[in-house]
């Protein structure tokens, strides 16, 4: 019962954080891009209620000032000029909070996406080993002994340093998402072959091949309804390895560059150890990243029993 309900509530904290960013543009006061260079690196902005509304210290002059809701397109806001950061600014005074969720956009959906190229080229591959002819099964795994012979993520490092590093932030999303995808499929592709293999010996299968069903139709009839539970646990064990391997990229600028904002660029503070202590907001990152990555487990663990 407890794993259920901690299996439900890793689901539902996940399904938030990507509705939140999917939602940046109506959840962040500002723009991610937004500078307010009159109010760099000023700590996150403390709150409190009177008379029953929220009020906050306006980030230039310190004066109390209401906080409004649902008004100007965005969920809440401080009235104009007021400025109003709930995590505090970057050294450009950049909202770190509208940041964290625009730059979620790029962190999360790219994992996301990069690991659904994997698993779908995993389970092709997969299946195609099972139930095609011998020398496609030798072809495919020799071929993904390969790749998992390579340390993937260096891997990933060394052909995105050999593209140009002035590409725009979309096309940065997508060889992002098409190098993951095709670097990370033959674990999970041995994996759906060995299950695909045993599935291959099952009563039923034999009977529907007996009674003169094709290969491919025993596969999407059969084995892709078994292998559900299978693909799930491995989804949520890919997405926070390609998040990680996205933040590392950004982190050491071979991945998103400004203006585009991830969780990596805003992580490139780690590198400055006296900005960091003087300004310990700035890695919040961190502070998402971490339960994300727990979320994930643990969906991973319920999924896996």
């Amino acid at each position: 019962m407890r794993a259920r309900a901690g299996w439900k509530l890793a689901a539902g904290v996940l399904a938030g954080m990507y509705a939140a960013v999917l939602g940046a543009g109506y959840l962040a006061p500002y723009d991610a891009t937004e500078q307010h260079r009159e109010a760099p690196l000023r700590a996150p902005a403390a709150m409190q209620f009177e008379r029953g509304r929220l009020v906050v210290a306006d980030a230039i002059s310190g004066r109390k000032v209401a906080v409004h809701w649902f008004s100007g397109g965005h969920l809440f806001g401080a009235e104009a000029p007021a400025l109003y950061f709930p995590l505090g600014s970057d050294e450009f005074g950049r909202d770190q909070f509208s940041r964290i969720l625009y730059g979620g956009r790029i962190s999360l959906m790219a994992a996301l996406l990069g690991a659904m190229v994997s698993l779908g080229l995993g389970l092709a591959a997969g299946l195609m080993s099972a139930l095609g002819p011998v020398w496609l099964d030798a072809v495919l795994m020799r071929l993904g002994e390969v790749c998992l012979a390579l340390p993937w993520l260096y891997l990933l490092l060394g052909v995105r340093a050999f593209l140009p590093l002035d590409l725009s932030p979309e096309a940065v999303f997508v060889v992002f998402v098409v190098l993951a995808g095709m670097l990370g499929w033959a674990r999970p592709a041995r994996l759906f072959r060995g299950l695909g293999l045993s599935l291959k010996q099952a009563g039923y299968v034999e009977a529907s091949r007996g009674f003169g069903a094709s290969r491919w139709y025993v596969a999407r009839r059969h084995m892709l309804s078994e292998l559900r539970g299978v693909v799930g646990t491995q989804g949520a064990l890919l997405v926070p390895q390609f998040l990680l391997a996205e933040v590392t990229l950004s982190l050491f600028g071979l991945g998103i560059n400004e203006p585009g904002v991830s969780w990596g660029t805003m992580l490139d503070v780690v590198r400055q150890p006296a900005m960091l202590a003087m300004n310990p907001w700035l890695a919040m990152p961190v502070l998402v990243l971490v339960p994300v990555f727990l979320c994930f487990q643990v969906c991973a663990d319920a999924m896996a029993r």
